[in-house]
């Protein structure tokens, strides 16, 4: 048993490096490379999705390439919301800016993709700006949907959020009638996340993946994600 355990946490401690490698490469090509939304814009094929991506804490829209590039491959018109920036706002104001560029392009029917915080952002926009049901769903990857209680060791107001009995959280678990609509995609471990994001009500895909960033480009998430729309989109 002993020799079982000090196996999962090598492998655990092994994924947690593996997951900043994968970070930091992501967040330079976003600052240093030449992205545009326009590329995974698009008609969309017959029957297809318009999909809007929302990231989380500290990444651009352009920390989702991979999976941004996947569901413009599989013909969906992808949407980033490039006024979040790095998404440090409160989960109120971002929404209120992903509710923006949803009328504003005149959406109908599209549903929410989103890592972390954004899956959050995400819920709170079922809950709160969907009175003509614009929004069929979520597809949540790595959500912290109960808190992390990691947050109590960074003092930040950008983090509080995330303590599990925070007042943004406890609010948002009251909106348990939107949570049908809501696929949370998570992994056998996440760093980030020690409690999983499991949410009740929801349609919950627990993969054998390890670590917060490093799935985003897993090819199991990448089918995740799209099993997810066709869910929810059915």
């Amino acid at each position: 048993m002993i020799p079982r355990r000090l196996g999962e946490t090598g492998v655990n401690l092994a994924a947690w490096a593996r997951d900043y490698v994968y970070a930091v490469r992501w967040q330079a090509a976003g600052l240093l490379g030449r992205w545009d939304p326009a590329h995974y814009r698009g008609p969309g094929e017959p029957g297809s999705t318009p999909v809007v991506l929302i990231p989380g804490i500290y990444e651009s829209w352009t920390f989702l390439l991979p999976v941004a590039g996947l569901l413009r491959e599989h013909g969906h018109d992808v949407h980033v919301v490039e006024d979040l920036r790095f998404n440090t706002g409160t989960i109120e104001d971002m929404a209120a800016l992903v509710d923006e560029h949803i009328r504003r392009e005149g959406l109908e029917r599209c549903v929410l993709v989103a890592h972390s915080k954004g899956g959050l952002i995400g819920k709170y926009l079922l809950a709160h700006h969907n009175e003509r049901t614009v929004i069929q769903g979520l597809v949540a990857v790595n959500t912290p949907f109960a808190g992390s209680e990691l947050a109590r060791l960074l003092p930040l107001p950008t983090i509080r959020v995330f303590l599990p009995h925070s007042p943004e959280l406890t609010a948002l678990t009251t909106s348990r009638d939107v949570n049908q609509h809501i696929v949370s995609v998570y992994g056998l471990f996440d760093p980030h996340i020690p409690g999983g994001s499991r949410l009740e009500g929801a349609r919950n895909v627990q993969l054998g993946t390890r670590g917060h960033f490093l799935p985003l480009g897993d090819p199991r998430v990448h089918g995740a994600i799209l099993d997810g729309i066709g869910t929810l989109t059915r």
